[in-house]
Parts: C-alpha cells; sequence; structure tokens
C-alpha cells in the first residue's frame, strides 16, 4: 500500500505546510511570552516557578487575594507607604469606615484605572467596598467558573493545534512506533497539564505535574515541527517500492 510522504508532496504544498507551521510556531511563542509575564509574576520574583503555579491554581492561603496581587502581579503599582495602609486595613479586619478614609483613595488614584466595570481589568472590579472585599479574603487561587473556563478554551484550542500538526508530521520518514509515540505524547500532556490545574488547586503538589506536562508540550511542538520542515525541504527521499 503506498505511502504519501513530503516527497510526493508538490512544492506548493510544501509552501503551505511550511507557513503554517511557522505562523503557529510564532503564536506559540507568543503564548509562552503571555504565561511568563503573567504567571511568573504571581509570587513577585522573576522567572516562571513552582511558586508562581501554586499561588495562581492553589492559591496564597496565608494571606487575601488582594495581599497576594499587591506583592505579586500588581507588585511596584503602589508606594511601600500605600502598600502598608492597605495591608493594615485588611489585617485590622477590612471595615468600610476605614476602607473611604485610607484605602479608596489610593485605589482611586493608582488602580481604578485600570480595575473599572468599563477598563481593561473590569473582571477585577476595584470601585466600591463591595467589590474591594470580594478579594480581602483568603487566596485559594482560580474559582472553579475560571478554572472550568479556560480549560474548555485550552482543550480545544491546544486539541486542533496538535492535530494539525500532525496532519503534517505525519508524512515524515520515520518509524511506525516513533511517530505514533510522537503523536500521543502531546496529546497526554494537555490532559496532564490541564487535569493538573484541578488537582492543584486541592492539593498543590501537582503544581510539579503541570510544569511537566507544559513541558512535554512545547518539546512536542518542537520535534514535530522542526522534524517537519527539515524532512520537508532537505531529506532526500527514500526508494520505495
Amino acid at each position: 500500500m503506498f505511502k504519501r510522504r513530503f516527497s510526493d508532496c508538490s512544492v506548493s504544498e510544501r509552501l503551505l505546510h511550511t507557513s503554517f507551521i511557522i505562523t503557529l510556531g510564532i503564536g506559540y511563542l507568543f503564548a509562552l511570552f503571555l504565561i511568563f509575564s503573567t504567571v511568573s509574576t504571581e509570587d513577585g520574583k522573576p522567572g516562571l516557578s513552582v511558586e508562581d503555579v501554586i499561588i495562581k491554581y492553589h492559591g496564597n492561603r496565608s494571606g487575601t487575594k488582594l495581599e497576594a496581587a499587591l506583592t505579586g502581579i500588581m507588585k511596584g503599582r503602589l508606594t511601600p507607604q500605600d502598600h502598608l495602609v492597605i495591608v493594615s486595613w485588611i489585617h485590622n479586619g477590612g471595615k468600610e469606615s476605614g476602607f473611604n478614609e485610607k484605602v479608596a483613595p489610593i485605589l482611586t488614584k493608582d488602580c481604578v484605572k485600570c480595575h473599572n466595570p468599563d477598563g481593561i481589568m473590569k473582571q477585577v472590579d476595584l470601585v466600591g467596598y463591595r467589590n474591594v472585599m470580594k478579594y480581602v479574603k483568603v487566596d485559594t487561587g482560580e474559582s472553579i467558573g475560571a478554572l472550568v473556563k479556560l480549560s474548555h478554551i485550552h482543550l480545544f484550542g491546544m486539541s486542533i493545534i496538535f492535530y494539525l500538526l500532525a496532519k503534517i508530521f505525519i508524512l515524515t520518514e520515520l518509524s511506525p512506533l516513533w511517530k505514533r509515540t510522537a503523536i500521543i505524547i502531546p496529546f497526554a500532556a494537555i490532559l496532564m497539564d490541564i487535569g493538573s490545574w484541578w488537582f492543584t488547586k486541592y492539593d498543590y503538589i501537582f503544581a510539579y505535574t503541570v510544569e511537566i506536562g507544559g513541558f512535554m508540550m512545547a518539546l512536542s511542538f518542537a520535534f514535530q515541527a522542526f522534524l517537519s520542515l527539515y524532512q520537508m525541504w532537505f531529506m532526500r527521499a527514500k526508494t520505495r517500492s
């Protein structure tokens, strides 16, 4: 039975495959940059670490969500004095009188520009005492609703990406065992990564499997993309009967 390979593809087909892989690769790099620019700031230290993943999905249960944001992703947006005022207000019970007198002016000056119903961070509305109090509680990480939303978006998106990439990769000259393994691994990694978000919410130890799953996805993407491009343009065709 004749099995189609890259050597059987026309130049137009190879250009189509190449353009798609390169564009997909650029998109993947932007996705990695987004992860590093958002998740890596959770613990207030440079670089993406397991601690960042723990805080994002399990939460910083030694403090509140507002405190976690002020020491993490929003660090540097407030002066040390203003930061101390807000933290002191939280630890003193988060009373409305103290909010109106001390905290509201700081938030209006430094935060509400983005964190308002019409701002770019409208999902975290910091206008008014009632809205702020939603974040003055123990940080337990992403909510169930947020995890459902993130999970269905990423399961659909990543599955489609690796399916389309595998449709190209399947044209490589590779032993059946290696090819089948390379095709299955990214889908297993997707389930490991996204499934571990949920497990991490209840036990921080699963943050390690989140990172392992993400690493396996990135490695699989690079392997399939680069091997496909190499064999598409530089590998001489094998003689087949």
